[in-house]
């Protein structure tokens, strides 16, 4: 594969989670957040995205909603956890995205905010239609999916390489 070639990041932030009495990391989704996560993981199936590596945090909730998402989509993609993902902050995912071999061509990334909604800001040098207003105007909610597109390598990804094309929240 060709490092011209168009790719595309995936951003999921987790679904709605609970507050038990357990670990910040501990906490599963709550009932609204097992609602979202399928109904993300249609819509991300319905745009025929289908991301050749999944990479999620390590946190329950994370691991859930993935669960929950990779259920509706037609093939799994190659998943892997990754602790780096929580806490991340937008250099960190930078240095993540930067690590991604080049033989794939559509990536996902299922984390946490703020880290999710600073770095679909920053990859998002241009948007279609209204979405980079409505990104910036409505944020990153719980179980929302962003889809940006590049050209390049995966070694080149830095602020303003791409174009937000795709931004749905389960109020969608």
């Amino acid at each position: 594969m060709s490092v011209e070639t168009p790719r595309r990041i995936v951003l999921l932030r987790h679904a709605k989670a609970d507050w038990p009495d357990v670990s910040d990391h501990d906490r599963p989704l709550a009932d609204r957040g097992r609602r979202d996560a399928p109904a993300a993981g249609r819509w991300l199936a319905g745009t025929g995205i289908h991301p050749e590596l999944t990479l999620c945090s390590t946190s329950e909730r994370t691991r859930e909603t993935w669960k929950l998402v990779a259920h509706e989509l037609p093939h799994r993609p190659r998943t892997v956890y990754e602790e780096r993902l929580y806490e991340a902050t937008l250099g960190d995912l930078l240095a993540l995205i930067n690590e991604t071999p080049d033989d794939v061509a559509d990536l996902m990334i299922v984390g946490h905010n703020p880290g999710m909604l600073a770095l679909a800001d920053a990859l998002s040098g241009e948007a279609e239609a209204d979405l980079l207003p409505r990104l910036r105007r409505g944020g990153f909610p719980t179980a929302a999916v962003v889809v940006v597109t590049f050209n390049g390598s995966w070694k080149s990804v830095e602020h303003g390489v791409g174009r937000l094309v795709a931004h749905w929240t389960p109020k969608d």
